[in-house]
C-alpha cells in the first residue's frame, strides 16, 4: 500500500507490545505521538529534505532510522499527527503498509543479485491487498526476501525468508521460518514463480494460529513440518546445497548496474535531527545522487554519486557526524531514546550512547554488540546482546549475552556505566584471546 491518500486520518493507539506506530496509527510515547513510516525503494532527495521539514514543523525533529530501515519521526501531538500525514501523503513517497517485505538495500539496481527482489515483494504486496491475511496476523510479522545481491539479509531476523540461489543458471528460492539466515527452520526449495503463492499459504499458518502467532514459537513448540505441509505442493523434489550467507558491509561506497554508486552511511545511535538530515541530502544533491534509500542497520544510502564526487560526499557526511566508517565504535551500541523523551525509562539511554562507545572502543570486535535500553521492555533490539544495560530505579542492570528481558549479573550506579563497560569489555577480550 502507498501513502498517496488525500485525508489521512490518525488517532494514537495504545501503547503495547507488537503494536506498530503507522502513519495512520500514531503511538503515545515519552515525547508526544510518533510515526513510522516503511518506504519502498529510492526516495527522490526533494521529497525527502521536505519530509524532514515535516518533521520539523509538526513533530520535535527528531528522525530515526530503525533496525530493519524504517523512518520514524518523535514528537508529534494529537492535532499534528493528521498534518503530518497528510504532508507526507502530497510527497508521494512510496511506501508500504501492513505485513513488512524487506528486499535487499540495493535491491533493483546491484549487478550481482540474482533476482530482482524488488518485483517479488511487489506481487506480494498486491496478493495481501486482495485478501484480508494481514489484519489476522501480528503486527509483528514479518517477510525477508533476499535476492542474492552483495548486501544480503542473512542477519535480519524474519518469520517467512525467501532466499534466491543460482542453480545451473536458474533462480530458484530457498524457504525459511522463523528467524535469521543462521537460525531459521528450513523449509525447502521452490521456484521463483511460485514465491508469492507459497508465502502467501505459510503467513495463512501463522493466520490460523491467532493474532500473537510468530514462526519462530510454532517451530518451537510444533516443528517445521507443520510450515512444510502447507507448501508442499509447491516445492521443488530436489533441494541444491546451502550457500555461505552473504552479510556485506553497508558503510562505504557500492557500484550499481548502471555504473554509478551508492554511498553507505548510519545514523550514530540510529536518531538524526532532522535540520542535519536536511543538510544531508543538499550535499547529496550537489554530489549528483538522484535519491536517498533506507536500510537495514539504521543505515541510509544516497544513490547516483559517481566516483568523482562520492568522497566529498563522505566528507561532508562525517562532518555532519554520521557514521561513514565501517569500524566507528557507535556502530557497536544500539539505544533507546530513554531519558526524559521516553516516560516509560529510567536512565539517558541517548546520552550515555556515546560515552559507553568511547569506552568500549579499544576493546570491541564485530560479535561485541552493547544495547542500552532505559527501562526492561528493551523496545531498541529485541535480540540478545553481548552487554544489555537496563535502566532500573535503582541504576543499570547489566546483562551479559541476552535481552532486557534477562537476569542480570549486576547492578551499577548510572554515572558508573561507562567505566563498568569499558571493565566489561575488556574482561571479555582478554578471556577471547585465553581461548
Amino acid at each position: 500500500m502507498t501513502a498517496h491518500a488525500n485525508t489521512i486520518r490518525t488517532a494514537p493507539v495504545p501503547h503495547r507490545r507488537g503494536a506498530c506506530p503507522g502513519l495512520s496509527a500514531p503511538m503515545p510515547t515519552g515525547d508526544g505521538l510518533l510515526v513510522r513510516l516503511r518506504p519502498i525503494g529510492t526516495i527522490a532527495l526533494a521529497a525527502f529534505a521536505n519530509l524532514c521539514a515535516a518533521a520539523r514543523r509538526h513533530g520535535n525533529g527528531v528522525i530515526e532510522i530503525t533496525s530493519r530501515g524504517s523512518i520514524q519521526v518523535r514528537g508529534l501531538s494529537v492535532a499534528s499527527a493528521p498534518r503530518f500525514a497528510a504532508a507526507v501523503a502530497d510527497l508521494g513517497i512510496a511506501a508500504e503498509d501492513g505485513v513488512p517485505i524487506c528486499c535487499n538495500p540495493l535491491a533493483g539496481m546491484d549487478a550481482d543479485e540474482v533476482l530482482d527482489a524488488t518485483a517479488l515483494a511487489a506481487e506480494l504486496r498486491q496478493a495481501l491487498m486482495r485478501t484480508s491475511l494481514a489484519a489476522k496476523l501480528s503486527g509483528k510479522v514479518s517477510v525477508a526476501i533476499d535476492g542474492g545481491g552483495v548486501l544480503g539479509l542473512a542477519r535480519l531476523p524474519a518469520d517467512i525468508r525467501l532466499h534466491a540461489q543460482a542453480i545451473d543458471g536458474d533462480a530458484v528460492l530457498r524457504i525459511g521460518v522463523g528467524g535469521d539466515d543462521a537460525s531459521a527452520a528450513d523449509v525447502g526449495i521452490v521456484a521463483p514463480a511460485r514465491g508469492v503463492e507459497a508465502v502467501m499459504q505459510l503467513l495463512d499458518v501463522l493466520a490460523r494460529r491467532g493474532r500473537n502467532a510468530r514462526a519462530r514459537d510454532i517451530v518451537a513448540i510444533e516443528g517445521a513440518a507443520v510450515f512444510r505441509s502447507a507448501i508442499a505442493d509447491l516445492l521443488n523434489s530436489e533441494a541444491p546445497p546451502h550457500l555461505t550467507p552473504r552479510f556485506g558491509e553497508a558503510i562505504g561506497l557500492h557500484r550499481l548496474r548502471d555504473g554509478s554508486l551508492a554511498c553507505g552511511i548510519a545514523l550514530a545511535f540510529g536518531h538524526a535531527d532532522a535540520t542535519l538530515l536536511d543538510r544531508l541530502a543538499d550535499t547529496a544533491a550537489i554530489s549528483g545522487a538522484s535519491g536517498v534509500r533506507t536500510a537495514p542497520g539504521r543505515t541510509l544510502f544516497a544513490i547516483g554519486l559517481t566516483p568523482e564526487t562520492a568522497p566529498a560526499f563522505v566528507a561532508a557526511a562525517e562532518q555532519l557526524r554520521f557514521i561513514v566508517r565501517a569500524d566507528d565504535p557507535r556502530r557497536s551500541v544500539v539505544a533507546c531514546a530513554g531519558a526524559p523523551i521516553c516516560a516509560a525509562a529510567h536512565i539517558a539511554a541517548r546520552a550515555l550512547a556515546p560515552l559507553v562507545a568511547n569506552e568500549i572502543a579499544p576493546y570491541r570486535d564485530d560479535a561485541f554488540t552493547v544495547h542500552i535500553s532505559g527501562c526492561a521492555k528493551g523496545c531498541a533490539h529485541a535480540a540478545p546482546a553481548a552487554l544489555t544495560v537496563v535502566g532500573t530505579r535503582n541504576g543499570c542492570a547489566l546483562v551479559a549475552d541476552g535481552s532486557a528481558r534477562d537476569v542480570p549479573f549486576t547492578l551499577v550506579a548510572t554515572n558508573e556505566l561507562p567505566v563498568a563497560m569499558a571493565r566489561f569489555a575488556r574482561q571479555r577480550k582478554q578471556e577471547a584471546v585465553h581461548v
